[in-house]
């Protein structure tokens, strides 16, 4: 796909008659093109009459990040995925394609937002918070969320992303660590699916699988078929949750402090850690032990000091309802 970086591409098909506003998004991260693939399928059939739009609308973005797309890496000059909010002040290029996409999330009701991962692993979804009225992330589509995540046709599901990382801004200030940069700010851990929640809507990100997997492509199509059948949108058969699931909660981050800080093995997302199981090990000796039974999730193993090294996820106490 020839691709230009000063702008975004979009896609949008209006039924006559009303309905949800949906949004889908691919290539948030530039070198996660599952989503853009299964993006660019949909749109051909309902180009073709293959599927048809009959209620409601929808918009497709096939690529949200044209720079780090065409570079065929995570970021352009930035993570556009963390801090994503209009500025005044644009200073990079994802300020500038936040200044776009965020009033275009603002318009729809319903975000999928679709990813894939670095490690091999099984495609799994994030959802938000419970319905709340708190200061972090207050949310009142809970239920909406839930029956969305558990129609995508994935089996596990993990919530608290915003919580774990306020924790994890929490720590960092108690460190002390590089004082004054954005990861030290819990609004750097608003993107898409929060940014979306934020202006009233609900959503979920799909982790496709693997960057390299032939089999991603596939688990994003069928996704946006199910979520355009699920909300009415296009006249589709709807398939039965794929249940049962596994539901997690992400309970916190731990950072990388220092080069030296290694982890005690090659760890992928969603490995499983029994309480007090060895993690890593820091430049000073000391070690990073599981401090309860669980799993690891997002291991980074690129991790620059006074970032995000990995998360740890326990079974959360919320179920999909499904």
């Amino acid at each position: 796909m020839s691709l230009s970086t000063s702008h975004l591409r979009s896609h949008r098909f209006a039924a006559l008659a009303p309905g949800p506003r949906l949004i889908v998004t691919g290539a948030v991260h530039g070198n996660e093109t599952a989503g853009t693939r299964g993006i660019e399928r949909i749109v051909r059939e309902i180009e073709r009459g293959t599927v048809d739009i009959v209620r409601g609308s929808v918009t497709f973005v096939p690529v949200c990040n044209p720079l780090a797309y065409r570079h065929a890496r995570r970021a352009g000059e930035r993570n556009l995925n963390r801090r994503l909010l209009p500025t005044a002040e644009p200073r990079e290029y994802e300020d500038r394609i936040a200044n776009v996409l965020c009033p275009l999330l603002a318009e729809h009701e319903v975000l999928l937002d679709l990813h894939s991962f670095r490690s091999p692993g099984q495609p799994f979804a994030l959802r938000g918070p419970a319905d709340n009225g708190g200061p972090l992330e207050p949310f009142a589509h809970e239920a909406a969320e839930a029956r969305l995540a558990a129609h995508l046709g994935v089996r596990r599901v993990v919530d608290g992303w915003l919580d774990a990382y306020a924790r994890g801004v929490a720590e960092r200030r108690r460190r002390g660590l590089t004082p004054g940069a954005v990861n030290e700010d819990a609004a750097y851990g608003i993107g898409t699916t929060e940014y979306m929640r934020s202006v009233g809507g609900y959503a979920v990100t799909l982790e496709c699988g693997q960057h390299d997997d032939p089999a991603a492509p596939g688990v994003a199509y069928h996704a946006i078929r199910q979520t355009l059948a699920l909300l009415g949108i296009a006249e589709l058969p709807l398939a039965a949750p794929a249940a049962p699931f596994e539901c997690l909660t992400l309970d916190h981050v731990v950072d990388r402090h220092a080069e030296g800080d290694r982890f005690a093995k090659t760890w992928t997302s969603f490995d499983v850690l029994a309480a007090g199981d060895l993690i890593a090990q820091r430049a000073d000796g000391s070690e990073v032990r599981a401090p309860m039974a669980g799993h690891i999730v997002f291991p980074d193993h690129g991790a620059l000091p006074g970032h995000e090294w990995f998360y740890l996820a326990r079974p959360s106490s919320r179920s999909l309802g499904a």
